[in-house]
This record gives C-alpha cells, structure tokens and sequence, in this order.
C-alpha cells in the first residue's frame, strides 16, 4: 500500500463529510427511521452494476454475484474421481513411456525411483449426464448433477510442490504476501452485507481417510491490501469467531460505549497521521460489534427444513465438518457474503491411495451435490458461482510399491481436474482432454491465471482493470497473464 496516496485519499474523504454533513445527516437518519430507503436484496448482491468497493462500477454485467469456492486441498487424484482412462489397464505395471514424461521435473518424493510404473485406478467409470460425462464410481451424488457443472480436465499450474502450488492458485502468485482472491473482491466491489464480512473462510475438519498439509492464513490474506479485505476464518467449536462474545459482566450496552470511546481515540490518532490501517481498524471494530448479532443467528441451522439437512448428509449437524460448512456457505450466500471459501483437506494420498479417497469422499460427494440442488431449488444457482478443485493434480506412476489394489500418486502440475457451476457456466459440459495416461493436456489447456481471470470476468470484473499501484508498479491478481475462457461460459 501508498501511504501517500491513501492519505490523499483520506483528506478527500473528510473533506467531503466536513462540506455535506447536513445532506449526509438527513440521510442518515432517514435510513435509521426507513432502513428500507436503502436497503436492496441482499442475496442479490447489489443493484445496477454499482459495487461496494473501489470500483466505481463494474466494467461489465455480471453474471454470478457471489462466490462458493469448495477448495479440496493437497490435490485430489483426477484419475481415480473425473478423468477416465480405459486404455491405462494395458499398461499396470509397466513404466511410464518417457515420450510422454518427456523430461518433465518430478518431486524429490518420486525422483530416487528406479521405474515409474502406471497404476490405472480400479475405481470403476460410467457416463452420466445428457453429454455422458466420464464419472467415478466414488462419486455417485455428484454424478446425480452431471448436467449442472461444467467439468475441466486440462487445468494446469506452474508448481509442484503444496504451498507454492496452494498459493498460487489463491492468490496469484508463487511467492507469499500477494492479495488472496477474496481480498481483491473485498478491495474491488465489496459486500451489501454491513453485518458480515465479503469474504469467509470455513476450514472443515479432518475426515477419515485425509492425508493433509498445513493451511496458512496468508492465503485469505489480504497482502498488501488494507487489512479490513482479508478473509475472516469461522471457527468449528466455541465462538465462531475469537473473542466475539462479550465476557462476563459486559453486556452490548457497555460494549458500545466501550468502542464509542476508543472510536474518539482512533479517529483523533488518524486525524493526526492519516495512516490507512487505522481507518481500517475502527470498520473491523464495528464489523466485531455487528457479528455478535449476525453470526450466531447465520451458524444457528436448527431452523433448516429436515429435508435440507438430509440432503446435506448424517454430519450436516456437526459443526466442522464440511457438510455442515458447505449449508453454512448457502446461508452466507443468502445473506450477502461475496466470497466464501470451504476448505476440506486430505488429498495428499502418497500412499494407500484407494482406502483413502473411499473414506474421503464420504466425507465430500454428497454436501458438495446437496449444495447445487439447495442453491438450485431457492432459485440462486444461476447467480451463484460454485468452484470445485485443488492446487495441483496426481501422477499416473505409483509413488512407493504398486499392486493390484493399492497404489499412491506423487504430485503432478502437468494437468488436474476442476468443476465449476452456476453463475454464468455452461452446464453439463466437459472442457479440455488429457493423454490417454493423463499426464498431458492435448486440447485447451487452463492455466491457473485464466481461472482465476474467468471468476473475475463473470462478477463483472475485467482482470486487467482491477489493479493496485505499489512501488511503481500495478499489481492485479492475474499479474500479467490470464485469459478469459469463453467456451465454458453460458
């Protein structure tokens, strides 16, 4: 951030409220007595193509006005859950052609092996959807919604490794202390929501079968964007959110007074020095205020229909799982949040693959499937984008010994598998192909980039426009790269 720049734009401000406090006032207190004055739909997401952020107006008509980003991280095996490769069978335990490896860089996991031998999934394929879309056996509700996603085969990325790879994809770069996704939309349109924050993280606990890597909070974070767009993680046990309780003794009354009074003393402190993050310090302390009626009334699901709950599965009940984290990102929707990320880890199967994505995906088809009917049967689907993937795919070759019935794939950049649905995606189709060893993409590559310049451009977002300047230079998600992919787009 330029603090010469945002102190420009602080003057300004004040400026403004000092000349029109009057017209302001009345406004204001027009809103206190009619707040319907003002109010729009929350779950629309906002009126005309005027925004809540920086952006004076979106560039174009949107056509999703929200975000679910159902992040399955340490990557997930395309070959035994989308990408069916029948012609694999041939091969069990022969070495990986080097006319497809061709070179390529593996991980040190895999690069003291003597051979690489294939290992074909034992999962069994059918064809699903009116496109007859290749499906595994392992997810039999998300089969059931064939016709509403739009599956990708031929996403790449420029990492091999977990955190470069999980950071990249989230936001943009390689290297740590890049504004996430959700920060750039927080930054760059905002949320209708006063009440919540634009964007929420759910962690979903550890279900069986996970083999996982550590997730850091950078990458919600907001960079070197103001602090007040980082993404605000809901906690599965306690306060949802640290400290969001009052503590004995203090009742909201003496909690407003409490902020009153240090509100006097921040905005003298940013009279005085205009430094931003003190701005953005006292909107997160009345965001606090605000959350300590709106998040336990949104984590509050006893009042959800039996048959929704059903939908979601036996541990929709239970807060941390993600069941129970994927119908708390319908209800954000519902209220206004722009960006919600879900993250289930476990997909690190270097090992004993095929008892572990069993257990997993018990865990994750049936939330995932209910989360499309539930936004579909309320009417939010179509304004709702839902992304579905990791950071990188898996390897053909079996990472450690290969037998009949159990294998393990070591990392693999190369190509992976993600689906998207909703907001503005053409439904029932899949894009892009792999090598019959899916090692290779052999029609219309994805790169991490265009991804992400694609989510953007169906919010309303030229990629290329929503940028911020810092040490001389602008900065946008996509950096200098990303291409919108037109032949997925409704």
């Amino acid at each position: 951030m330029d603090p010469r720049l945002e102190y420009k734009l602080a003057m300004t401000r004040r400026h403004f409220f000092g000349k029109s406090a009057c017209g302001l006032g009345a406004a204001a207190l027009g809103a206190c007595m009619n707040p319907s004055i003002f109010a729009s739909d929350l779950a629309a997401g906002g009126n005309g193509t005027g925004t809540h952020g920086i952006l004076p107006a979106l560039h174009h008509a949107p056509k999703a006005k929200r975000i679910i980003w159902l992040f399955m991280a340490d990557g997930p095996s395309q070959l035994d859950l989308w990408d069916y490769k029948p012609k694999l069978a041939e091969y069990f335990d022969k070495d990986l052609p080097e006319s497809v490896r061709n070179g390529q860089r593996i991980t040190t996991m895999t690069s003291g092996q003597s051979r690489f031998p294939c290992a074909p999934s034992i999962f069994k394929f059918a064809q699903h959807g009116k496109h007859g879309a290749w499906i595994s056996e392992l997810l039999p509700n998300m089969a059931g919604v064939a016709d509403d996603i739009c599956i990708v085969k031929s996403m790449h990325t420029d990492a091999i490794n977990h955190d470069p790879a999980i950071t990249f994809i989230t936001t943009g770069s390689e290297i740590p202390g890049r504004p996430s996704l959700g920060a750039w939309l927080s930054y760059g349109i905002g949320s209708p929501n006063d009440d919540l924050p634009a964007f929420v993280v759910l962690i979903s606990r550890l279900a069986q079968g996970g083999q996982t890597q550590a997730l850091f909070s950078r990458l919600w974070g907001s960079g070197f964007l103001a602090t007040k767009h980082a993404g605000v993680s809901l906690r599965s046990s306690g306060d949802p959110v640290l400290y969001l309780s009052n503590p004995p003794g203090v009742d909201s009354t003496v909690r407003r007074q409490m902020l009153d009074g240090l509100g006097e003393l921040n905005q003298e402190r940013l009279a005085a020095v205009g430094d931003p993050e003190i701005a953005a310090r006292i909107a997160q302390y009345e965001m606090a205020f605000r959350m300590q009626t709106s998040v336990p009334e949104l984590v509050d699901i006893s009042k959800e229909p039996k048959h929704v709950l059903e939908m979601y599965g036996d541990e929709v009940t239970q807060p941390g799982s993600f069941a129970y984290n994927c119908l708390l990102a319908r209800r954000m929707a519902e209220r206004g949040v722009r960006f919600t990320q879900v993250f289930l880890r476990g997909w690190d199967h270097h090992g004993g693959l095929p008892g572990s994505i069993r257990q997993l995906v018990k865990a994750a088809d049936q939330p995932c499937a209910a989360l499309i009917k539930d936004l579909k049967q309320r009417g939010m689907l179509d304004e709702t984008l839902i992304v579905w993937g990791g950071e990188f795919g898996r390897t053909v070759y079996s990472q450690g010994s290969l037998t009949k019935d159990n294998y393990g794939r070591d990392h693999h950049p190369r190509n992976f598998t993600m689906w998207l649905a909703g907001g503005g995606i053409k439904p029932g189709i899949v894009h892009g192909e792999t090598d019959d060893f899916s090692y290779n993409i052999t029609e219309k590559p994805v790169h991490v980039h265009d991804l992400n310049a694609t989510i953007l451009h169906l919010l309303g977002i030229d990629h290329e426009k929503l940028t911020y300047r810092l040490q001389g230079r602008d900065f946008r998600l996509t950096d200098v790269h990303g291409k919108i992919v037109t032949d997925i787009l409704a």
